[in-house]
């Protein structure tokens, strides 16, 4: 594993940068990652983050009140990123509501969840989760897995 400290934006975007360059996409459905951390921990900094590594042209918000946005991609193994905030929802039966067994179901998407522990009951087992915490008013620390893989 590794812990980066991010006391700036550009900080944050190297760190977005190392987990696409390592993260390992699943082979026949989506690669699922959690994003665990509390209110302020920098997980929706971060998946713009990501978002700009991957070459996404659209601007990326908050998914809070629509739980799920979805964003065309750049990227050799990735047509989609998915970002889902479980937030709001009580159990995986909301999200299956909102379509989610689709989505998994497609190798080309990217999804990151945040609040996974929200809908944990419907997420596969041994996903990969990235952690967050706040530091500081200035600082966030980001524990990224080495090579990610999804087990889905």
């Amino acid at each position: 594993m590794t812990c980066m400290e991010c006391r700036s934006v550009q900080e944050t975007n190297a760190a977005a940068a190392l987990f696409v360059a390592n993260l390992k996409p699943a082979k026949e459905r989506a690669t699922i990652v959690e994003l665990r951390g509390e209110l302020g921990s920098g997980k929706t900094t971060f998946v713009k983050a990501v978002a700009e590594a991957l070459g996404v042209k659209d601007t990326v918000t908050s998914p809070t009140f629509v739980i799920e946005k979805v964003y065309k991609v750049s990227h050799p193994h990735f047509t989609n990123l998915v970002h889902i905030d479980a937030y709001r929802l009580e159990s995986g039966n909301e999200l299956r509501a909102l379509g989610f067994p689709t989505l998994t179901q497609d190798p080309h998407n990217l999804i990151l969840i945040e609040w996974p522990e929200r809908v944990a009951d419907i997420l596969p087992e041994n996903t990969p989760t990235l952690s967050f915490t706040f530091v500081d008013e200035y600082t966030r620390d980001i524990i990224l897995p080495h090579a990610q893989e999804s087990t889905t």
